[in-house]
């Protein structure tokens, strides 16, 4: 009897005992709570898309003494716009150099007043100006001083990998030798062919984009996801990029292009068998060649940054002083070919249909079969032989002045987005709204029939090198909006979508183990990275703060996560200069610059 009373006193004191035990959750509270006394707070911003590399970085700083808050919003819009309210400390972006040249990785990001830049630093602003004029070791050397103060002396940025690219095609109906992976270029879509060429003219090739509100179908207004490849497709430009990076005429408005002497003077010779097109019932031609005179106004408002309401690519073409056209061929057979004994004359008249008889003084002159041909020139303030990469950039894209003057009559500065629409407002083309009235007017191979929040319709364009091997193969293209990548995966494997441009490092055993799948894989420019708030926050005003974050990241956790389909960064130059740079994380540096922070 002793014994059970004992038993039964101390059942009734361990349930008494009971109401002040914590929950494991009110531990872990507890914990966070004395944790994040006298640590450094820190809000990381990204998508739903990058949770995985958020939850990295999270644990990361969290294992350095850092206190971190997750900002995760569903799309890039809702990113965008808690960017731009100033709603966090790191930003996890990323940045594809789409152009093939390290001023392009820089110029825009980072440079104070570029498209993209939140950053303001005139010794940083004087290293972009002065790598962007040099070659070969003389500028892997400016780069690496760049590098320098960009990374590990201001810490303005917090390099995480550098991705591969994994493109995976629906072989069973698509043929994988025609789909291109280049490595900054966007999706080459008028080379793409059916297995069955029969299925080219009926079928339409349905592709695969994640962001479904476009930025705008005028090429200079949007430099983003969202609009990159459809613009690349829709607007022929000067030069291309192979799928290497080199820059070429081939497949683009000019039949050959050359730098003259002195790096300051760009020539080109221009093809006929352009026209644009417009829609009414699909595509037609409008009958109106893409011209010098097109090219002349396409690039001075590309290089105009009022010359468009919110113009977001205005810095890449700030080197651009002077487009024009020539009309006497004694200039052309005078000036030398950059380090060359050739003439220009000489240079732009190869693998022509007829020899350059005249230069024609319009575009109603222009027939090549005769050798009446257009040049335009374009000149640099400086030399800048990377001039050639932005021509290639979908910005560079030629619109029709005739068309775009038409639309946009409104007044720049008092450009009211409520009443006033705008050349390639996304508006004037979606399914079922009350703007539609599809204005566009595309010099590519495919224009842009319709859009809805399910895909955007493409045909191509009837009048774009017919006859020729770049003549688009597939008269329709399908752009499937899936925002979510493993729904997108499942789509490509049931034949809802023919390629997935990206294919997730972790999902690469499912296409390679699928026999209708094909895997394509390449280099990429592309580059992960946290960019630090520089304004209204404690990584603002404490480059020493910065530094501890930086140091708190461990790239080899995030290529160990990827099964090392990632490689280390430094920059987002670091896939086209080896500054024999590298970033290695550090404990102790962490608190020794953690300590200096509180200082």
């Amino acid at each position: 009897m002793k014994r059970l009373l004992v038993f039964l006193f101390i059942a009734v004191l361990v349930l008494a005992l009971a109401g002040c035990v914590q929950t494991k959750t009110e531990v872990e509270g507890s914990k966070d709570d004395s944790k994040g006394k006298g640590k450094k707070a820190i809000e990381v911003l990204g998508m739903a898309a990058s949770e995985e590399d958020m939850n990295i970085v999270r644990d990361q700083l969290v294992k350095n003494g850092f206190d971190v808050k997750l900002n995760i919003q569903p799309d890039y819009g809702s990113f965008s716009a808690q960017k731009e309210a100033g709603n966090y400390d790191l930003a996890l972006s990323s940045w594809t150099t789409v152009t093939g040249n390290p001023d392009y990785a820089v110029r825009g990001l980072f440079k104070t007043g570029g498209d993209y830049s939140t950053v303001s630093d005139s010794k940083l602003d004087a290293l972009i100006e002065e790598a962007s004029t040099l070659t070969g070791d003389e500028a892997a050397a400016k780069y690496k001083e760049l590098e320098q103060l960009l990374v590990f002396d201001q810490a303005y940025i917090a390099p995480l990998y550098i991705s591969n690219k994994y493109q995976g095609i629906y072989s069973e109906l698509v043929n994988p030798k025609t789909v291109h992976l280049p490595k900054s270029r966007a999706q080459v879509w008028e080379s793409i062919e059916f297995n069955d060429s029969s299925k080219n003219a009926t079928e339409p090739l349905i592709l695969h984009q994640t962001i479904s509100s476009l930025t705008s179908l005028d090429p200079i207004k949007g430099n983003d996801g969202s609009i990159n490849t459809l613009n690349t497709n829709m607007y022929v430009r000067l030069v291309n990029l192979t799928d290497t990076d080199d820059v070429v005429s081939d497949g683009s408005l000019s039949y050959n292009h050359a730098i003259a002497e002195g790096n300051q003077e760009y020539y080109f010779i221009l093809r006929d068998d352009i026209n644009f097109a417009a829609v009414k019932d699909g595509a037609v031609d409008t009958g109106e060649l893409v011209s010098a005179e097109d090219v002349v106004f396409s690039l001075n408002r590309a290089k105009d940054p009022k010359s468009v309401p919110d113009h977001r690519t205005y810095s890449l073409h700030e080197n651009i002083e002077k487009v024009e056209i020539v009309s006497d061929l004694a200039e052309l057979q005078k000036k030398k070919v950059a380090g060359s004994d050739q003439s220009v004359f000489d240079a732009l008249s190869q693998h022509l249909p007829a020899s350059v008889t005249q230069l024609a003084k319009d575009k109603g002159t222009v027939n090549n079969a005769v050798g009446a041909y257009q040049v335009v020139k374009i000149t640099t303030p400086t030399p800048f032989p990377q001039v050639l990469n932005y021509l290639a950039h979908q910005s560079g894209g030629i619109v029709s002045e005739k068309q775009v003057t038409s639309i946009n009559t409104y007044d720049v500065a008092s450009y009211n987005p409520d009443k006033d629409i705008a050349y390639g407002d996304q508006t004037t083309v979606t399914e079922g709204t009350a703007t539609y009235n599809n204005h566009l007017y595309a010099s590519g191979p495919y224009i842009l029939v319709k859009k809805n929040d399910y895909e955007a319709q493409f045909v191509k364009n009837p009048a774009y090198r017919v006859g020729s091997e770049y003549e688009p193969k597939i008269a329709k293209i399908n752009v499937r909006f899936i925002a979510d990548i493993d729904s997108a995966l499942s789509a490509l494997r049931n034949g809802e979508i023919h390629i997935l441009q990206s294919v997730p490092e972790t999902k690469l055993d499912i296409v390679k183990s699928d026999s209708k799948l094909t895997l394509h894989t390449a280099d990429s420019n592309a580059v992960s990275y946290l960019l630090m708030n520089t304004s209204g926050r404690a990584v603002s005003d404490s480059a020493d703060l910065r530094k501890a974050i930086l140091y708190s990241i461990n790239q080899d956790e995030f290529i160990s996560y990827y099964q090392g389909n990632k490689k280390p960064a430094v920059s987002t130059v670091s896939p086209l200069v080896n500054t024999g740079l590298k970033l290695e994380a550090d404990s102790a540096k962490v608190k020794e610059y953690l300590k200096a922070s509180n200082d």
